[in-house]
């Protein structure tokens, strides 16, 4: 890794007989996000956080304070730090891999936090490349486990460019599910013109995924805010979001379409179609309709 970074964990990637030294480094970060001091409105100053007693309301210094694990109203059991810190299992700092699965297996909706993860030194560099050129050409990822931060965590571990992306996983408790959130959602069919529409912006809007391109507009405009504060000005406020009704959505998807006042196109009258139209006429009836005026007086004289 790059000079400057530093690494969050070190230690060993195995899988049978096989491991090499790994080094896991912060793959996202938030320091450059804008950041909120507490004010004291009356005096403008800066206020300090002060953890007090919930009954005394006296001033507990840190060395005064611990974890406590509520047993009932009002009771708990004190638990040191220390404490936990022993049952935590050991790891002997190693990234065991349990299992590959296969990459269209994979639900993105347990994933936590990524890591950058590289060899830690040179020696390992070959089995680190052997193991992520050979998870790159059998299109599988690696479930491996360890101690990471005073936990035992499930890792996801992928090939990424030259190195690999180690992701942390949330334990199955720790994702509701899905059916609760949707069960609300009412059924409806949508078809006809509304459904061509549809595919029809989503076609002109069709593009790929470059993150450069995703701008921060929170942070832009924190940033214009504060920045309108210093100068003494106000900002315009920014215009109400119009929900579309369940009748005006027609109206809606035409004008998101350019084709708002204009009449939608009648279908397409294919071969098919028209000899469908007249294949259920009797053939006394299609014979009257394309016969000549001299072949009719004819017929009548």
């Amino acid at each position: 890794m790059a000079s400057g970074h530093r690494a969050q964990w070190k230690g060993f990637l195995k899988v049978g007989e096989v491991s090499c030294g790994v080094a896991l480094y912060t793959a996202a970060s938030t320091a450059e996000r804008i950041t909120f001091n507490t004010i004291n409105k009356a005096t403008g100053n800066r206020v300090n956080r002060i953890f007090v007693d919930s009954e005394t309301d006296d001033p507990v210094p840190k060395e005064e304070q611990t974890k406590g694990f509520e047993i009932d109203d009002g009771r708990y059991i004190m638990i040191d730090p220390e404490e936990i810190a022993t049952t935590v299992p050991q790891s002997n700092k190693t990234l065991e891999i349990e299992a590959f699965v296969p990459c269209s297996e994979i639900d993105d909706v347990y994933f936590d936090k990524p890591y950058y993860l590289t060899p830690s030194d040179r020696i390992g560099s070959a089995v680190f490349t052997l193991l992520r050129d050979g998870m790159k050409k059998s299109n599988v990822a690696a479930i491996a486990r360890t101690v990471l931060f005073r936990r035992m965590r499930t890792v996801l571990v992928r090939p990424h460019g030259n190195g690999m992306i180690a992701t942390t996983l949330q334990y199955d408790y720790e994702v509701r599910s899905s059916k609760a959130a949707f069960e609300g959602i009412p059924k409806l069919k949508i078809e006809g013109e509304m459904l061509d529409l549809a595919k029809h912006i989503i076609s002109t809007k069709i593009g790929e995924f470059d993150p450069a391109t995703f701008d921060d507009r929170y942070e832009q405009a924190v940033a214009e805010l504060v920045k309108a504060k210093i100068e003494g000005r106000s900002l315009p406020k920014p215009k109400k979001v119009q929900v579309s009704k369940p009748n005006d959505l027609l109206a809606a998807l035409r004008e998101s379409a350019g084709l708002a006042g204009k009449s939608p196109e009648p279908p397409k009258r294919t071969a098919a179609n028209a000899n469908k139209g007249t294949a259920r006429q009797p053939a006394s009836r299609r014979a009257a309709k394309t016969a000549t005026p001299a072949a009719a007086q004819r017929k009548a004289g």
